[in-house]
């Protein structure tokens, strides 16, 4: 597979992702870690079901301990201190902190062996950093209570979380896509084990949350996982850490769509920054096309 494949196939990953705060909100109101554990396992499901008639891939689940600390530490991790940071502080300044990853991810991309940072990269990740602070600053309330401090740190830890596992990722290279199955099936694991002794279990009520339940588990978060992968082991890293700043922007158009959002003109701007800053830091692979 060339880079340039890989990077497009990761690119997909960004796309899925914007649909995950929609499909949420469509679930209702069943607890975060309950959710979680519903929809990792659908994901480990889906990426199960590919090894139908290839029996070798079930051989990949064998992997050196890293692999598996890095795997679900990051799947895990980052979704078990995202959800912490929206329950204690405010989800604008959440979001906003939380998505320091894709600035993170470029950065980190540079301590790859044989990854060189070009300055392109680097602005084009800042624009979108940018961009994203005026979509966050625009739903965004005047400071913050003390209390909401934890939820504030949790935010920025997740971040370097999410980026150090898409980067280690690329380290370890040598580990099958496959193998991402087995880390969202300890992911669901866990958060079970979490829900059991922190939350009430809701179920869904109707056949529309079931349905977005489902979307969830095949889309954000199932596919994007197994497609994110394969974009940070075998594609260009620096443009799909700058690209990802369009998952905030593309997730509030779709909550525009859905009738959850309004437009505005901050949005606009945002959506001229992050574009750009995007197509800034894909020059490269933009000029080869």
């Amino acid at each position: 597979m060339t880079s340039r494949a890989a990077t497009l196939i990761g690119l997909t990953a960004i796309l899925m992702w914007s649909l995950l705060a929609a499909l949420t909100v469509a679930t209702g109101k069943i607890p975060a870690f309950q959710l979680a554990a519903m929809t990792f396992a659908i994901g480990a499901l889906v990426g199960s079901l590919t090894w139908i008639g290839r029996p070798e891939a079930v051989a990949t689940l064998r992997q050196p301990a890293l692999a598996w600390i890095v795997g679900v530490g990051g799947l895990f991790g980052y979704h078990a201190l995202y959800f912490l940071a929206l329950r204690f502080a405010p989800p604008a300044e959440a979001g906003l902190l939380n998505y320091l990853w894709p600035l993170l991810i470029v950065l980190f991309s540079s301590l790859l062996p044989g990854e060189r940072l070009a300055p392109h990269h680097v602005i084009g990740a800042l624009l979108g950093l940018v961009g994203t602070v005026l979509l966050f600053a625009a739903s965004s309330g005047s400071g913050f209570a003390p209390g909401q401090l934890p939820g504030l740190i949790a935010a920025f830890v997740a971040a370097f979380v999410w980026a150090t596992y898409s980067v280690m990722s690329r380290r370890l290279k040598s580990v099958p896509t496959d193998a991402v199955a087995g880390f969202c099936a300890v992911t669901a694991l866990l958060a079970a084990v979490v829900h059991e002794r922190v939350e009430v279990t809701v179920w869904p009520e109707t056949t529309g949350q079931w349905l977005a339940i489902i979307v969830l588990g095949v889309g954000p978060v199932g596919a994007a996982f197994y497609a994110w992968d394969i974009g940070m082991k075998r594609g260009d890293i620096r443009v799909l850490g700058a690209a990802s700043y369009a998952t905030p922007l593309l997730s509030t158009l779709f909550l525009m769509l859905a009738g959850f959002a309004t437009p505005s003109v901050s949005i606009a701007i945002a959506a001229v920054l992050i574009a750009g800053g995007g197509l800034i830091a894909a020059k490269d692979m933009i000029w080869k096309g």
